[in-house]
Parts: C-alpha cells; structure tokens; sequence
C-alpha cells in the first residue's frame, strides 16, 4: 500500500468527462445513464484499500439520504495484479451490501480514471447538473478523517452535496483526498 494524495487535474466549472463503463449490475454507463440527478459524485474507489474500505459506509448513506444525487463508485485498478479488485469480486461487495451506491462501475481501461486525473483511492469529484452536462463543484475528502481508523468529525461531501442541491456555491477549501494509489497497469 502507498499512500497517495490527489492532485487536481480538473478545475471548478470544468464537464465532467464522459465514459462507458460496465456496471455490477451487467449495464453499461455514461454520464447520460445520470442526466436526471441534480448532482453526481464520481469516487475513485477499489474493494481491497483500507482508505476506500473506510468510506464505504459514507458512500452508501450519501446514495441513500440523497434522491437527486447519483453515487457512482469506479474502480480503476489493475485486476491481474490485485485480484481482490476484479470484476467479480466487485459483485460479490455489492451482492454482499458492502457497497449499495447508485451504480458501481470497473474502469478496465483506465481511460477514465485518467481523464478526470485520479490518483488514489478514494479520489471523489463532485459534479452540478447543467443543462446536458455534469460541472465540477468539488474535488475533494469526502470527510475529515485522514485514517481508516478515524472517526469523521466533519463530512465534506455533505456540506458539498447540501450546497449544490440548495442551488449555493460550494464553499469548501479542496483538500487533496487521501488514500492508496491507483494501481496502474504496465503499459
């Protein structure tokens, strides 16, 4: 495991890049597949980082409190050399309700984890509808709790969420997210 921050690649007001991806669930997703949310939170996560396992709860809570809001979990990593982060075992966490966001999709190429310049799991981006696109709002922690042992005493992504849906700026400084590396395939 090495610890890594995320350094932002895409600025305020940028769109959210699009992709296909294949979902648990056996359907593939664009940005499109969330056209109706009011918000959406792209998270760059994996099934085997502790940082990630720790916002599984979160993230679960979020895609629950939050009709208007679409929780999209993407894992990135490089199945071969991480087994636990395969497609199937992404199933398994979801048929397991380890993981119950809107949609949770494998990113096997990578291309997307690159275009929006993730770098760690998790690396959450947050999204406000407008008209046809998705623009960047946030980028940033999810909480203020920098360990997986941590207990959050202030949840960014809240305040973030809250914000959009109340039609505000988001007001939040972006502190880089916290986590494991993406585990990148040899190219």
């Amino acid at each position: 495991m090495v610890l890594t921050e995320s350094e932002p690649k895409l600025e305020a007001g940028d769109a959210a890049p699009d992709f296909e991806l294949r979902g648990v669930d056996g359907e593939t997703y664009t940005l499109a597949s969330f056209a109706d949310a009011e918000a959406l939170l792209v998270v760059f996560t994996c099934n085997h980082c502790p940082y990630a396992q720790a916002k599984f709860d979160l993230l679960n809570e979020l895609a629950d409190e939050y009709d208007d809001v679409a929780v999209v979990g993407i894992n990135p990593n490089d199945a071969e050399e991480y087994p636990d982060d395969s497609f199937e075992t992404m199933q398994t966490f979801v048929e397991e309700e380890k993981i119950d966001y809107d949609a949770y999709l494998r990113d096997q190429s990578q291309d997307a984890a690159r275009a929006y310049g993730a770098v760690c799991t998790p690396d959450p981006f947050l999204f406000a509808a407008d008209g046809d696109e998705f623009r960047l709002v946030y980028h940033g922690r999810l909480d203020d709790a920098l360990n997986p042992d941590d207990e959050p005493t202030r949840y960014h992504s809240r305040e973030a969420i809250d914000a959009v849906l109340a039609g505000d700026d988001v007001a939040l400084e972006w502190q880089p997210s916290q986590g494991c590396s993406i585990k990148w395939k040899d190219e």
